[in-house]
């Protein structure tokens, strides 16, 4: 009963989700039929349509369970997708330099967003919940960071409202670098990894390129969001508290489910136990589940609430997306060539 109860009270958002998604990709072959190439793809026309929709119109409070599941969950699961189409070879071939160099830059961006923050007369803990939001995982490390520093709520929505609004931003302004930069693709993927602040965010940014973007882009977001973990059992010992906040809650995991699984496919694939034709399959799944899940994001965004944080909230969040894409040019300069 308690399932079908769940499910039930799914329903509705996930219907929403659906809905939005389904127009989406209805766009997109539109666009191919008329011009013969796909200039915007379904995912994020998708963002583009829910958050049209979320500021138009309020969304109803029996909607937003099914949307959160599906913007959480359902891209999760496609995450875990995607893993079958990277190999160990792929990670292998990325090198050593590459996972050092993102890790380094995590540190780095997380250092210099809190200096920025303060400077500009921030709190110490909305200036890092900024940095760590920007620099790791976006929501997810800004939630999971919160009770570890004791921000105030106040402060834990200043900085969702900001980091989600730059990070879908970034979506449509870094396609325009790999096109008038003439990156690599796989340069442009390790770029977009590097600036996009969410798994979400880089697979949107990325898709439109190609897939080595994709898969790269996925990786050293990966990588990035591994970070999260040693920032947060940082910030815990130096806090002096649990991840979980208050005595008695349980603990947050330091190392998403989705992660594992993401690795444990790419271990499959490396393996043979998933073959190409069987990980072409998936990917498709894997698409699909990301246009509804983007759908799902941008239904959780109304753009007015970005303008009730403060200009100096913004001006912050901004020069830690721009640094991070600076860093991100300096990394694959060192890098180059890249696989």
């Amino acid at each position: 009963m308690s399932i079908l109860k769940n499910s039930r009270r799914l329903f509705p958002g996930v219907i929403l989700s659906a809905a939005v998604a389904g127009l989406a990709l209805a766009m997109e072959h539109a666009e191919f039929m008329v011009f013969h190439v796909r200039w915007v793809e379904s995912i994020v026309l998708a963002i583009a349509i829910g958050i049209f929709i979320a500021t138009w119109r309020p969304i109803e409070a029996r909607f937003r369970p099914g949307i959160e599941f599906s913007a959480k969950g359902l891209l999760e699961a496609a995450i875990v997708l995607i893993g079958a189409s990277i190999s160990y070879s792929a990670i292998r071939d990325a090198g050593v330099e590459l996972v050092v160099g993102v890790a380094s830059i995590v540190f780095l961006s997380i250092a210099a967003t809190y200096l920025i923050g303060r400077l500009l007369g921030l709190s110490a803990k909305l200036a890092i919940l900024i940095a760590c939001g920007n620099s790791i995982w976006g929501n997810s490390a800004i939630v999971a960071v919160a009770p570890v520093i004791e921000a105030p709520a106040k402060d834990v929505a200043a900085a969702l409202a900001f980091t989600a609004g730059l990070g879908i931003l970034a979506i449509f302004l870094l396609p325009l670098l790999y096109y008038h930069l003439e990156l690599t693709l796989a340069q442009y993927g390790v770029v977009a990894g590097i600036t996009a602040y969410a798994v979400p965010q880089v697979l949107a940014a990325t898709a439109p390129v190609g897939a080595v973007s994709v898969q790269i882009g996925t990786l050293v977001k990966l990588i990035r969001v591994l970070m999260l973990g040693p920032v947060v059992f940082a910030l815990n010992s130096a806090m002096k508290v649990r991840v979980g906040g208050q005595k008695g809650e349980a603990t947050r995991p330091l190392v998403p489910w989705f992660i594992l699984g993401f690795f444990g496919m790419v271990a499959l694939r490396s393996s043979g136990l998933v073959s190409t034709a069987q990980a072409e399959i998936l990917a498709q799944i894997a698409s699909i589940l990301t246009t509804l899940a983007m759908a799902a994001l941008g239904l959780s965004v109304n753009v007015r609430s970005f303008f009730h944080a403060g200009g100096r909230v913004m001006l912050a969040a901004t020069c830690s997306v721009v640094l991070l894409a600076l860093m991100g040019f300096v990394l694959v300069s060192f890098l180059v060539p890249l696989p």
